[in-house]
């Protein structure tokens, strides 16, 4: 039996599991796929799948400490392979760490604090992109990577989306994902996103038209 989204949150519970990984951006409303294959983490996915269905995404500062505030996601697909489980995360609302818990089963869970991020599960889009820029920017920083794009999801996508989607899987460093994470409203973000393509142009020597 499927379970119910939750809807605001106080329906999200307080202690969550969290999968620490560098890299790795969940927005709310953003899908992550996710290979999982670690045994203590199939522990966690399973004891989740028994549960509320949520994970906590959170990256990690270095080996010892973690950011403060992380993205948890819904397990709203899941396949079993014959290394684990192939999943996909829905992003709901991010969290500050409260508190971090003794290990459970090996994988680590915090006391999340939703309150601060408590506007993430409206689902009102408040964008109002300049497309034309960002596509300009958007076609010079794949190429500088050498990134595949299908322009027409590009086209057809709402402002909100496109921006969830592609700060996700721009290859940003931790740092500057961590920073698009944290910021306020949606319209900083997209402000963020199209500095940072700006700051990776140029600081590459490109200009509009060398693709």
């Amino acid at each position: 039996m499927a379970l119910k989204k939750p809807e605001d949150i106080n329906s999200l519970p307080q202690e969550i599991p969290i999968f620490p990984l560098s890299g790795v951006l969940l927005l709310p409303s953003g899908q992550l796929p996710l290979n999982i294959f670690e045994d203590r983490y199939i522990t966690m996915i399973e004891d989740a799948l028994k549960a509320e269905r949520l994970i906590g995404m959170i990256q990690p500062k270095d080996k010892d400490t973690l950011f403060d505030v992380g993205c948890a996601g819904r397990i709203s697909a899941f396949e079993e392979t014959n290394e684990g489980y192939l999943i996909t995360l829905t992003g709901l609302c991010r969290f500050k760490i409260e508190k971090e818990l003794a290990l459970h089963n090996g994988y680590r869970r915090i006391i999340a604090n939703w309150e601060i991020f408590k506007t993430d599960m409206k689902t009102e889009s408040c964008l109002d992109l300049d497309r034309d820029q960002l596509k300009e920017l958007l076609g010079n920083y794949f190429d500088l990577h050498e990134i595949s794009c299908d322009w027409n999801a590009v086209d057809g996508a709402p402002d909100q989306k496109l921006i969830t989607c592609l700060s996700m899987i721009c290859p940003f460093d931790a740092s500057e994902k961590q920073a698009l994470l944290e910021a306020a409203c949606c319209h900083t973000r997209a402000k963020m996103f199209v500095t940072m393509l700006e700051m990776a142009v140029q600081d590459k020597g490109c200009c509009g038209g060398c693709h």
